[in-house]
């Protein structure tokens, strides 16, 4: 049951608004949407924001009282998100947001000095027996302050092992050959060097890239075209349906000759040895008569 300062306090409705209208203005100032009691002596109360800016947002006025004989004053008037309203995103820090291929030209990307990642150069001895690897594996990082720890190697081969050059990429599955069997892959060093290379075929879509040793394309330097050749038949002419007709030998003569006119209008029959088929039939006459 509310004691005598609530009840004073949820009166107070009005007075509420009354510094409210004060603060921002009738126009901003909406119905009335209820009462909260934050404490002994201070509680809240609701106004529905109407400003186009903050849709879904309400006023709260919270209320502070003495005793019962003293007056109500305000302690402070806040915006507050009501249902529907439009909300910034939760604050990721940005050393989370940071995704793979991030890095663009001219961003950098400071390294934490606890990256669990890296390791200092010179040591990791330890590490050595936990990857498992001979001397020659173990990277003693002349030259750098810092190279890649254990952790930061396995996640660095699960990310490329699960990526587009791994066995599950697409075009990988589309093959048999791999690519630990290509002439262009070449291993790397150190302990990734066991499952991982890169590939050197110029033509292939992950030339230059870091590939798995089950990765595969359609590249592969094993891929050999049979070359061989077709046999083809010999010439074959249909005279199925040529036309055919008998010609005697005068219609020749006459075709001959008529081509030759055409050719050279001053050329004479007596030139051509078919001047010795023509017959003059006159003389054909007076040699019966004589017999």
């Amino acid at each position: 049951m509310a004691n005598a300062l609530e009840t004073k306090l949820s009166n107070a409705k009005d007075v509420a608004r009354k510094f409210l209208v004060e603060e921002i203005t009738e126009q901003r100032v909406g119905e009335y949407l209820g009462f909260e009691v934050e404490g002994e002596n201070v509680a809240t109360h609701k106004f529905k924001c109407v400003d186009k800016a903050y849709v879904g947002w309400n006023w709260a006025v919270t209320l502070a009282v003495v005793d019962q004989s003293s007056e109500v004053t305000v302690s402070e008037i806040l915006l507050l998100p009501g249902d529907g309203a439009i909300l910034a995103s939760s604050w990721i820090p940005w050393e989370q947001r940071v995704e793979p291929g991030d890095i663009g030209i001219g961003d950098v990307l400071p390294t934490a000095p606890d990256d669990i990642r890296l390791v200092p150069g010179y040591t990791g001895v330890d590490d050595l027996f936990d990857e498992k690897l001979t001397p020659e594996g173990w990277e003693v990082g002349l030259g750098r302050f810092r190279v890649l720890s254990v952790p930061g190697k396995d996640q660095t081969a699960i990310r490329w092992y699960e990526g587009d050059r791994g066995p599950r990429a697409a075009i990988a599955e589309a093959v048999t050959d791999k690519c630990v069997t290509c002439g262009f892959y070449v291993a790397i060093s150190g302990s990734l060097g066991q499952s991982f290379g890169v590939c050197t075929n110029k033509f292939a879509a992950d030339d230059a890239k870091v590939v798995s040793i089950d990765h595969g394309c359609g590249g592969h330097s094993e891929i050999v075209v049979d070359m061989h050749s077709i046999p083809t038949g010999g010439i074959v002419f249909d005279d199925n349906n040529l036309d055919t007709a008998e010609v005697s030998d005068e219609e020749v003569v006459e075709v001959e000759v008529a081509e030759i006119e055409e050719e050279d209008d001053d050329t004479e029959v007596e030139d051509l040895d078919l001047a010795s088929d023509v017959i003059d039939e006159s003389e054909l006459d007076e040699a019966d008569e004589e017999n």
